[in-house]
């Protein structure tokens, strides 16, 4: 492991493009200095962005574990239960991976909204946050980041959207959107 100093907590949030893109930018920075990264990806599972073919040729530096099913429910009410296991197994196997000392950088893809969701529970996530190794850097990506991990982290960078051709009915773009 490299040790780069006091690990960070991160937070890339808000409506606009860019969320994960930008988490993957600093994982790959972090690569060039040597630092091993994982993403984990909490909502995506049921296609293949075209980060997973790039970060397969970076591995065993930067790894993707897609852990979602896809898309799921925007309220906890009308959550499946397979939907409230899968993240339940998701963010345990997420907690495993942050203790266990294999690497600099935890990408907590689409976390946010899990949390927005109703799938995971904010105060497991915070003392998960508080208690994670000292040197490591956390990033949680996803629309409306929940006020208490805002307060905790130490980067906040919020996403706005001014213009997306979706709007104009272009649909996603591979490369782009995906």
């Amino acid at each position: 492991m490299v040790n780069m100093g006091n690990g960070l907590i991160l937070i890339n949030t808000g409506d606009g493009k860019g969320k994960t893109t930008a988490a993957l930018g600093l994982g790959l920075r972090a690569v060039g200095h040597g630092m091993k990264v994982l993403m984990l990806q909490f909502i995506k599972g049921a296609w293949h962005p075209g980060e997973l073919e790039t970060m397969r040729r970076l591995e065993p530096d930067f790894r993707i574990v897609q852990l979602g099913l896809g898309f799921v429910k925007k309220f906890k009410e009308e959550q499946s239960e397979e939907a409230i296991e899968n993240a339940r197994v998701s963010w345990d196997y997420a907690k495993q991976e942050i203790f266990s000392d294999l690497y600099d950088m935890v990408i907590l893809d689409e976390i946010n909204n899990a949390i927005d969701y109703g799938l995971l529970d904010v105060e497991d996530i915070m003392i998960t946050l508080k208690e994670k190794p000292e040197r490591l850097h956390v990033i949680l990506t996803g629309r409306n980041a929940h006020g208490k991990i805002i307060e905790l982290a130490d980067i906040v960078t919020e996403m706005r959207d001014v213009k997306h051709c979706y709007k104009k009915g272009i649909k996603a773009q591979k490369g782009i959107e995906f």
